[in-house]
């Protein structure tokens, strides 16, 4: 078992702590993504999402819908076995997960501070979402390994550039509550 670097990366909160995941549903995480493929986003996102309910912790899952369309198009529901009883399941209609959503509410209910981040696309829907949790006062932890975008240059951008000004990117071995490390390796 590989022991986290918990001096750089402290142990969360599970009872002040939420998973969120963007947009993993068939029709985006089946697009041609880089730097690595959607099914490897679902792979790390389903191994955070076990590691958060085990540790009680809420596992909240965004999806998005057009607006107007009378009939979603195929493959706008999240990835088959994805979600799972007591997962707070958001639908959106912009890019991000908090405008027009009752997300802020239901994550202020629940008493959570911080945000755990992972999905597709990187620079789209987490980006927009975490800027949204950012102005909100949420503290930010972004899994650059749970994430991809349309080109690898904008998943670059958001990881390198923008995301350490919103909060701290970490790699899915690097996120874990305290006495409880996520990955066996």
């Amino acid at each position: 078992m590989t022991a986290p670097d918990t001096e750089s990366h402290p142990a969360l909160d599970p009872s002040r702590t939420a998973l969120v995941l963007v947009d993993l549903m068939d029709r985006i995480v089946g697009l041609p993504l880089e730097p690595r493929k959607g099914t490897d986003v679902l792979v790390a996102a389903e191994e955070l999402a076990s590691s958060f309910r085990s540790a009680g912790a809420p596992v909240v899952l965004i999806r998005v819908e057009r607006s107007g369309a009378v009939e979603q198009p195929p493959g706008s529901g999240l990835v088959a076995g994805l979600a799972r009883d007591g997962d707070l399941e958001i639908v959106k209609r912009t890019i991000g997960g908090f405008q027009g959503t009752a997300l802020d509410e239901r994550l202020r209910e629940r008493g959570i501070t911080t945000l755990v981040l992972g999905g597709i696309a990187t620079n789209l829907g987490v980006e927009s979402t975490a800027r949204a949790a950012g102005d909100l006062g949420y503290d930010l932890v972004f899994v650059e390994d749970a994430m991809a975008a349309l080109t690898a240059a904008e998943h670059d951008a958001s990881v390198r550039l923008d995301f350490p000004r919103l909060g701290t990117v970490v790699r899915v071995r690097d996120v874990h509550f305290a006495d409880m490390p996520f990955t066996q390796e």
